[in-house]
């Protein structure tokens, strides 16, 4: 294999383990843990936490996702990033994504069910502020939650 890509060590930060705190009411933290594969051409993004509890929303009772995978490639033509993700309920998608100047973007525009994320990655590194959002037709955004990682 040849040399890795420079676009690629903008995602170095990411690597290691995060507690993920979730802004949901009665839903608890998870973890996400990023590291290198393949000698670094790709990045995997594990996900997971400890079963919902009986106190959190019906909706993330019944839709849970954890664990999830992210495999992390490049696009060398533009240098943004594609997102492999699956989880848990058999969902499988497709995201484009950025990481640049600190600011983390993720986002697939599908039919009835757009969505997007940004985060925000503090200059010291130790936390990344987020929320996603989601839209029927790629217009109109509401927030679906927010979340923060922290090391």
């Amino acid at each position: 294999m040849g040399k890795r890509h420079p676009a690629l060590a903008r995602l170095d930060v990411l690597v290691g383990r995060w507690t993920v705190h979730p802004e949901v009411e009665g839903l608890g933290a998870g973890w996400t843990e990023f590291t290198w594969v393949e000698g670094g051409r790709f990045l995997r993004q594990h996900s997971d936490a400890e079963p919902v509890p009986e106190t959190a929303p019906l909706a993330w009772r019944e839709n849970n996702p954890l664990p999830t995978t992210q495999l992390i490639g490049l696009d060398d033509s533009d240098e943004e990033f594609a997102v492999l993700y699956a989880d848990a309920r058999g969902v499988h998608r497709v995201y484009r994504m950025t990481f640049a100047d600190g600011v983390w973007r993720m986002w697939r525009n599908v039919p009835g069910f757009h969505q997007r994320f940004i985060g925000t990655l503090r200059e010291d590194g130790t936390a990344i502020d987020g929320r996603w959002e989601r839209s029927a037709d790629g217009a109109d955004w509401t927030l679906d939650f927010k979340l923060s990682y922290r090391r």
